[in-house]
């Protein structure tokens, strides 16, 4: 080595951190190729007695220089954390897995019980995950609590071999009467796409005991993502979710709906990015009706969410003391939008919470609809008076028409609120109040419909925050329905009245 290298190494090595069983050697960009130049970092690692965390991130280790470590590791029996990311800069990818391998077998070889691992940021591929194997199956993993593979493109087969190495280190340790207890698992940015989103949902399913999960910018749509809100559910500890920039559209969303209904520990909720849209909204602005109690941070930005979805899930955060950040930017309130969910935030005294929203996208634009008539109907006298506040009256034959759809109506609205918001939602939708995914057309709609909704709403089993959830659709789309603008107005001012009784 020359002798200004060894200068330079050695003046690296004076900004070792020591201390509380750490030995940092943290961003000192060391070029570390062969035994020779990991000498003196070597001398330390075998001189620390008690090392329980070794920190090499920042550096760039080739495979004979991991080699050399991994030979001062064999006696390390205490060590625990493993703080290995950005680590194989400017290597062959081929590198890679010989160098993962060779301080594996020194942790297992050294009867080490790793708490946490991480070896993010170094874009290793698949065969990465398979220099690190062995390592996840072993009895050193059986305590791991962290495992942090951020950025480390591992693909969809790779996702496969981390979800069966995984699955086998609880079926072993399990089998020890002490299962693995995963608690933060993060790995965004890694092409998992959905085979590979599936196949750790399965894992994480079987492991119950996850804390935080990030897997964002992966490719996943809502077929993974599905799988993954199942496995969710079976994690009750859950405190972070971080989905980001995956695509939910409206199922994947409803999916995860359904699971946060389950979650009652879950303190940030990361769907920005995700598409989730107006009807996902809606979904989502139900679970924080009926649970969610220690939420602090909700990210639906860039969703494709229009105003009245928005000021739905605004209004549902009013009662969740611990909040503290609503993120909607990027959405499609327009400027009107934008300001009027400021001024609901600031009328819940809850302005500062709500993050910026400079990157709106603006009011949607309305799409040509080839059934411009579905919204029409003729008033009927005989119609209107059909449906009186207390009953229904009229000619026999339509009564128990009538009586199917108050019975039918009163058992979807007497469930869950995410049952009874689902079901809101798709009649906003056939309404032509809600712009839905795909082809669902809107219906004809006649007085009676509105009439019978009216009667709805007046009865006890009709929860205030629905009818704020339909005025607030109705009171953005002033122009909907206007060929049945009497019984419209009827239903208005039911919605008025029952939003005004509670307050």
């Amino acid at each position: 080595m020359a002798s200004d290298d060894i200068a330079q190494l050695a003046d690296a090595l004076s900004k070792t951190h020591v201390g509380d069983g750490e030995l940092s050697y943290k961003g000192l960009g060391m070029k570390l190729d062969n035994a020779q130049s990991v000498e003196e970092l070597v001398h330390e690692i075998e001189q620390y007695q008690g090392l329980r965390a070794l920190r090499l991130e920042g550096n760039t280790v080739g495979v004979e220089a991991a080699q050399a470590i991994a030979k001062a590791l064999e006696s390390k029996d205490l060590l625990q954390r493993c703080y290995w990311s950005d680590m194989f800069t400017g290597r062959l990818r081929s590198e890679i897995p010989t160098a993962l391998r060779s301080l594996g077998s020194a942790l297992m070889g050294a009867g080490a019980r790793l708490t946490e691992l991480d070896l993010s940021d170094n874009a290793f591929g698949p065969d990465g995950v398979k220099g690190i194997e062995q390592l996840l199956k072993s009895p050193s993993c059986y305590t791991l609590r962290e495992l942090k593979l951020n950025n480390c493109g591992m693909g969809i087969g790779g996702g496969k071999i981390l979800a069966e190495a995984l699955t086998e280190c609880h079926k072993q340790s399990s089998a020890l009467g002490a299962p693995l207890r995963l608690r933060v698992f993060i790995a965004g940015r890694n092409r998992l796409e959905n085979e590979g989103a599936r196949a750790l949902a399965r894992a994480f399913q079987l492991l119950g005991s996850l804390e935080e999960v990030h897997m964002p910018q992966n490719g996943i749509n809502y077929t993974g993502v599905k799988a993954l809100a199942s496995a969710m559910r079976h994690n009750p500890e859950l405190r972070v979710l971080n989905f980001n920039d995956n695509t939910f559209t409206k199922r994947g969303t409803l999916a995860m709906a359904q699971a946060l209904r389950h979650l009652r520990n879950i303190q940030v909720i990361n769907f920005g990015d995700c598409l989730v849209r107006s009807e996902g909204a809606v979904a989502i602005a139900a679970v924080l009706r009926e649970g969610l109690p220690i939420l602090k941070e909700l990210n639906l930005s860039f969703g494709e969410i229009t105003e009245a979805a928005a000021l739905v899930v605004a209004q549902a955060v009013m009662d969740k003391p611990l909040m503290e950040k609503m993120d909607l930017n990027g959405n499609c309130l327009g400027e009107e939008g934008c300001e009027a969910l400021r001024e609901i935030m600031q009328n819940m005294d809850k302005g500062d919470m709500l993050a910026s929203l400079s990157d709106d996208e603006g009011e949607p634009e309305d799409e040509d609809d080839d059934d411009d008539a579905s919204d029409e109907c003729t008033e009927d006298d005989e119609d209107t008076d059909m449906v009186k506040e207390n009953g229904v009256n009229g000619k026999e034959e339509k009564i128990h028409t009538y009586k199917l759809h108050y019975g039918v109506l009163k058992k979807l609205l007497s469930g869950s609120v995410l049952q009874s918001y689902c079901f809101l939602s798709t009649l906003l939708v056939k309404m032509g109040l809600l712009k839905g995914e795909g082809k669902m057309k809107k219906v004809s709609v006649v007085p009676g419909q509105l009439l019978c909704l009216e009667h709805a709403v007046r009865q006890d089993y009709f929860p205030c925050h629905h009818a704020s959830l339909l005025h607030t659709f109705m009171s953005k789309n002033t122009e909907a329905l206007e060929s049945c603008s009497s019984a419209r107005e009827r239903l208005r001012a039911a919605l008025e009245k029952r939003c005004h009784d509670q307050f």
